[in-house]
């Protein structure tokens, strides 16, 4: 019966383990609950059954959470749940752009002070110095400054 104890603990810490490493990223309960139940059928295999079981049942928990992890790095699991869009940040994003101010646009988003919009062709971040401006209105720069494009409503 305590084997069956250790086994149960054993396989359950190594669930939960799994979960915690791949699937809930930080630390979560299963991590904690994992960390326990491990850290338990080590120590019930030490105290309940003697040195040699304990090192047994050390021995098959370290296995148990190498392979797992070996296992999952080579099914390509990782892979599928990783990120694969490139970040295009540039440190100045108005280089080459002809824009300069009274240039007339349209915004793409709607300004909620910071916003997209096109001007002369180019979908660029601005800003507004009119407050909200909602998205498809007709829209001048009325200044240039700090990488910073700042735009308000075109009047007619």
């Amino acid at each position: 019966m305590e084997i069956l104890i250790i086994i149960a603990l054993i396989v359950a810490g190594l669930i939960l383990f799994f979960i915690e490493v791949f699937l809930v990223p930080g630390i979560t309960i299963a991590g904690i609950a994992s960390a326990c139940s491990l850290l338990y059928a080590i120590y019930y295999a030490f105290s309940g059954m003697g040195m040699q079981a304990g090192f047994i049942t050390l021995g098959c928990t370290a296995a148990g959470i190498i392979g797992i992890t070996v296992w999952v790095m080579r099914s390509k699991t990782v892979d599928r749940l990783s990120l694969k869009k490139e970040l295009d940040f540039r440190p100045e994003p108005l280089k080459g752009l002809d824009i300069r101010v009274g240039d007339r646009g349209t915004s793409a988003t709607r300004l909620t002070l910071i916003g997209n919009a096109e001007i002369n062709g180019h979908l660029i971040e601005v800003q507004s110095a009119d407050g909200f401006i909602d998205e498809g209105t007709s829209i001048e720069v009325t200044r240039i400054g700090n990488n910073t494009v700042y735009v308000k409503r075109a009047g007619n």
